[in-house]
């Protein structure tokens, strides 16, 4: 697989530019309409800095980001058309400036304004704001090309199809194939879709079902080509210059969803490292004393998007029986499991490495849990007994989920063990929320000792 790689497109993950692109302009608009102020100070009073000035500034600046965020002066259409922006700009500053004015009129805190030093500092940091906007769109244009999105075409033998901008590749050339029956193979698909805001698939019509249950559990927006309803431009599709695209699947989580998840992950991943160092350091020691091998064991699991990571977890069986595949699921009286493993096991203490997974970004706190490849249902393969097995990795893989406090973990020797599990971790990607995550992180403390944890 790895000779494969280098044919891989080479992208940037535009996604994290627009979120520092969105950041930057925050922090410089605020600073732009501080410095409108204070240089409105200095011209009409002379003063500088002046407290008048300052002031005014300072109980404007949160009612303008307020109305700015609601009129998408920080969103992707504002990176891209200055005229947008400018006018967003405006009309945030205008409202803002009427809110503050009504609120210290009806305060009767107006006698401390300059309307001279407002009115100067409005027009003044407009003006710096429009300008660098203007200055931003033409510097991400150069950087980024004419849009801010990366979009791969994916040309697997259906109708010729050209979309500016996007990224073309031909699926057949590059091995790529609508099969679900090989976690490899997935794999492959799911690193060239790898930083893609979408993803649009022109195959034949008898392959559609195929791509579509793929790109289901992509995690981001899939789309494939139908010429057949190129004229009718009903909702869920998408139209294009030369073609019309059926929208097929979509992103589970917004971007700010994305950001909140993300960021309460690393808060909670790095609290926990901290205080449960102590143990941490204790449970390897005990591995190590107890036959010499390595602490870490380290398997190969499907992630987000389709993806290949490694996890990290306490090794609690022995060396020479150590299963990469984990086409055996551990059983009660299981001779592979070392005396210290077993203990760890049953505590869930095993699974604590996965905190660095977590800060390594491809895992959550919560969400489905990774299986390993090899993992059967009774006689079949996991991603056999239920077509939408792949539709779970549209969310990163968590250390706890939905599936293991309603006590669906241990082996699954029947199909039905398998099949209780995929239902919760569906049921989780689509009624997500941080709350529900708060929630399922609370419950876990009382499953983590299991009798089915072994």
């Amino acid at each position: 697989m790895a000779g494969n790689v280098s044919r891989l497109p080479q992208v940037l993950p535009l996604e994290h530019g627009r979120i520092r692109a969105y950041l930057v302009l925050l922090v410089a608009d605020l600073g732009l309409l501080y410095g409108g102020f204070l240089l409105a100070g200095a011209l009409y009073l002379g003063e500088f800095p002046s407290a008048v000035a300052s002031l005014e500034a300072q109980l404007l600046a949160p009612l303008f980001l307020t109305i700015a965020l609601y009129q998408n002066v920080y969103a992707t259409r504002s990176l891209m058309d200055w005229r947008f922006v400018v006018l967003r700009l405006l009309l945030a500053l205008a409202i803002s400036s009427a809110l503050l004015i009504f609120f210290t009129f009806y305060f009767k805190s107006t006698t401390s304004f300059s309307r001279a030093v407002f009115t100067l500092g409005l027009g003044f940091s407009f003006i710096f704001m429009a300008a660098l906007r203007t200055g931003a769109i033409w510097w991400l244009r150069r950087k980024w090309g004419p849009t801010p999105f990366n979009v791969l075409l994916l040309d697997a033998g259906g109708p010729a199809v050209d979309i500016a901008h996007a990224i073309h590749v031909d699926a057949a050339a590059h091995g790529l194939l609508p099969s679900t029956d090989n976690p490899h193979h997935i794999d492959r698909i799911g690193r060239y879709m790898l930083h893609m805001d979408s993803v649009i698939v022109s195959c034949p019509p008898d392959e559609r079902e195929n791509w579509a249950r793929l790109l289901r559990a992509t995690g981001i927006q899939g789309e494939i080509v139908s010429e057949t309803l190129h004229g009718l431009g009903a909702i869920g599709l998408n139209q294009y210059e030369h073609c019309t695209s059926l929208v097929v699947s979509t992103g589970p989580l917004g971007l700010r969803a994305r950001i909140l998840k993300r960021g309460f992950d690393i808060g909670f991943a790095s609290l926990a490292l901290v205080v449960l160092s102590p143990l941490l350091l204790i449970t390897g020691l005990l591995v190590k004393l107890n036959d010499g091998g390595p602490v870490i064991f380290v398997q190969q699991r499907m992630g987000w998007g389709n993806r290949y990571f490694s996890i990290y977890k306490f090794r609690t069986m022995s060396v020479a029986s150590a299963d990469a595949s984990g086409g055996r699921s551990a059983s009660r009286d299981d001779e592979r499991i070392t005396r210290i493993g077993r203990f760890l096991r049953r505590t869930s203490i095993d699974e604590l490495p996965q905190l660095f997974n977590i800060l390594l970004g491809n895992m959550s706190i919560v969400g489905p849990r990774p299986h390993a490849l090899g993992s059967q249902a009774g006689e079949k393969l996991f991603w056999e007994v239920d077509g939408r097995y792949w539709r779970r990795h549209a969310l990163k893989p968590g250390l706890t989920g939905l599936a293991q406090i309603r006590g669906f973990r241990g082996a699954t020797a029947d199909e039905s063990d398998l099949s209780d599990r995929l239902h919760a971790d569906l049921e989780y990607i689509a009624r997500w929320s941080l709350w529900r995550d708060i929630a399922i992180i609370a419950a876990t403390t009382r499953v983590m000792v299991h009798s089915r944890a072994y």
